[in-house]
């Protein structure tokens, strides 16, 4: 008998995948083509063809075709780092077995509480999936992960489900926004594929920020305070000026659904040089270049007090909303939403206040929207994922690749 769902999803956690935002390398850590070399392998012993793992570590399979059928070549994706922003090393997972809707004690001194995560009372009476209360569980992605190969064995043992090519792909490095830049989309060779690296049960998102990074340099003249009037030019001051200037209420803290904003990510500055970095986001193209517009304005400000080349701003596109690729396209999306619906899963359809792999391939030629994987608490100790939600997912999966069959009949 082969493993069981939630038994590949335990062994994955086993690998510590952490990503680095500090590194060059592709990918930015060893110890991902570690587990990489692992999956591969993995495919292989379930009998998947054409697996094939580059040397930065992506990884591509197929499930081939069980009718000659004239089918759309579909693709499933998931990433295997984990974020920078927790530990993914020693993780210890348990089973929180048929969920009570109190306190969890994930270790002495630290419980996850529905109090502080209500997200918990949706899934009373589900076996839960907790870490130790000292790592992130890697759910994401690694849930998306074994959703996608335990799909992949199910259709392979059940020869009645008739599907054409599906393609599967592993990737490092999304958790830094790097996942998708060395994608091999014509390797891949897709008309469509989904990501399956959402949230809780239903989760389809094929809407996300547009978004831009900016770096504000700001030039001052250090001269002693005592004899500083009419010379002094306070780097520190400016960049206070600069921040201020930014509407009070446009920040991810004060904004929710489709509403935009500007993050200050950091500022480092002394007397005679500060530099502040943003991010920019919002879901609306026009208002998004409007946005960044803003920055150059708020520059010529700073350069009209203090002299030209005192604010120099550098602005970078990093990606943009999906929903302009995946609108020529909704087929993609209604085979989704009839697949969740004989999934006997409600659909949660909601803008992405973020970026996805699926935003960059979709603007790549692969139309490729988000799907849920179960996860819940991403990037901290009190992540957590529902056994039931991720067998509804590698449900949902199925029923894509048939409903993809019988589309074409």
């Amino acid at each position: 008998m082969g493993k069981t769902l939630t038994e590949r999803f335990l062994a994955y956690t086993a690998f510590d995948t952490q990503s680095s935002e500090d590194a060059q390398t592709v990918p930015s850590t060893a110890k991902q083509l570690t587990f990489a070399q692992y999956l591969k392998n993995e495919l292989i012993e379930e009998k998947l063809a054409d697996v094939f793992m580059d040397e930065k570590g992506y990884i591509y399979a197929t499930l081939k075709a069980n009718t000659k059928k004239d089918i759309p070549v579909i693709g499933f994706i998931s990433h295997y780092d984990t974020s920078p922003d927790c530990s993914g090393a020693g993780i210890k997972p348990r089973i929180v077995k048929n969920y009570d809707g109190k306190d969890i004690i994930l270790s002495e001194g630290i419980v996850s509480s529905p109090a502080k995560f209500p997200e918990l009372l949706e899934h009373v009476g589900e076996d839960l999936i907790v870490t130790d209360g000292t790592t992130l569980l890697g759910a994401d992605d690694k849930a998306g992960i074994a959703e996608i190969v335990q799909a992949m064995c199910y259709l392979r043992d059940h020869p009645e489900i008739l599907h054409g090519d599906i393609r599967v792909a592993f990737n490092p490095d999304e958790e830094i926004g790097m996942g998708a830049h060395h994608f091999d989309v014509e390797r891949f060779g897709c008309e469509w594929a989904y990501t399956i690296d959402g949230g809780d049960l239903g989760e389809l998102e094929y809407e996300n920020f547009n978004a831009a990074s900016a770096k504000v340099t700001l030039k001052g003249v250090s001269v002693h305070p005592g004899y500083a009037r009419g010379k002094m030019v306070n780097a520190n001051r400016l960049a206070a000026e600069f921040a201020a200037l930014m509407p009070p209420l446009e920040t991810p803290e004060g904004t929710d659904g489709y509403q935009g904003f500007y993050h200050l990510l950091g500022i480092q500055s002394n007397i005679e040089r500060a530099q502040l970095s943003y991010i920019i986001r919002d879901h609306d193209r026009q208002r998004f270049e409007t946005r960044k517009r803003y920055f150059a304005q708020c520059a010529d400000l700073i350069n009209s007090r203090y002299g030209e080349g005192t604010c120099l701003v550098e602005v970078n596109d990093q990606y943009y909303n999906m929903k302009e690729k995946i609108d020529p396209n909704m087929h993609v999306i209604d085979i989704v939403l009839n697949a969740m619906q004989l999934s006997g899963v409600t659909p949660k359809v909601q803008p992405i206040r973020g970026g996805t792999d699926g935003a960059q391939l979709s603007f790549k030629g692969l139309p490729c929207p988000n799907i849920f994987a179960g996860g819940v608490n991403f990037h901290g100790p009190y992540e957590f994922v529902s056994v039931q939600v991720m067998e509804k997912a590698m449900e949902v999966i199925v029923k894509i690749c048939e409903l993809t069959a019988d589309r074409n009949k």
